[in-house]
């Protein structure tokens, strides 16, 4: 761990335990004080520490948000784990469950497939926002400005020929998978792979997470993946009951030949 890291994780700590000025904080770590403001500075500009008027320190909203984020998708993953488990038995194909926070879309759970293929992806990291079926559905979590403000930072890399590479594009994409309840990543990450994706709703009624299931083309054509899309809404039903939601279940999905094919806009 590098220096710097260790010294704010230090003064993160001591802020909690209620040591509050420059002069004590610098004391506690036993370095100077221009060394501790540019910590606290740093700390301020993220939201993990703030100050009074009288230069009294404090944590920062951001600490509480990471806390209550982070219990969240603990309780989500407990909740998920069987019906993830019986949704990958069902199927035989590899279930991913995914939450948002601050930007990234993060994978805290993985069942694999009964198939020899295996998916690049692991528990703990980070899923492309704009070409996976669960970044899409947590995008389309959010409030609309904050949808959009995320939208436009995003690194729109083209992962295949099929990756939205416009914030446009990925918004429109978003806003019909929002609206029908589920949505779709039809070789926009992987060109041999396809997903589909639908919403863990907590008991506030926003979304808390994301479950996709993703079929290798060589197991299961598109259409075959459509196909898996009742399984996949009644397991995310279950889960968001689990955690108390009382949100509606989502409505049946259009038939495989009415879904449109995914169209890049310039």
């Amino acid at each position: 761990m590098s220096q710097s890291v260790a010294r704010a994780l230090d003064l993160l700590d001591l802020l909690s335990r209620g040591v509050r000025t420059l002069d004590a904080l610098s004391a506690e770590l036993g370095v100077h004080k221009s060394t501790v403001l540019r910590l606290l500075q740093t700390l301020e500009s993220r939201g993990f520490a703030a100050h009074d008027t009288e230069h009294r320190y404090r944590v920062g909203p951001a600490v509480f948000a990471l806390a209550s984020d982070a219990l969240d998708a603990v309780d989500v993953r407990a909740a998920a784990a069987p019906i993830l488990r019986a949704l990958a038995a069902d199927t035989g194909q590899t279930v991913h469950l995914a939450t948002y926070q601050d930007g990234v879309v993060t994978y805290i759970d993985k069942v694999e497939s009964r198939q020899g293929l295996r998916m690049y992806s692991r528990i703990g990291l980070p899923a492309a926002i704009h070409a996976t079926a669960v970044g899409k559905v947590l995008l389309g979590g959010l409030e609309p400005s904050e949808r959009e403000r995320v939208a436009a930072g995003l690194d729109l890399h083209p992962f295949t020929s099929r990756t939205h590479t416009t914030a446009a594009a990925l918004l429109a994409d978003v806003a019909v998978s929002s609206e029908r309840g589920w949505a779709e990543d039809h070789e926009e990450h992987e060109t041999f792979m396809n997903c589909v994706g639908a919403p863990v709703h907590g008991p506030d009624g926003r979304v808390a997470a994301a479950v996709s299931i993703s079929v290798p083309n060589v197991v299961l054509p598109h259409d075959g993946v459509l196909a898996l899309l009742p399984a996949l809404l009644d397991a995310t039903a279950r889960i968001s009951a689990e955690l108390g939601a009382r949100t509606a279940r989502p409505s049946a999905p259009v038939p495989v030949s009415t879904v449109p094919p995914l169209k890049e806009t310039p």
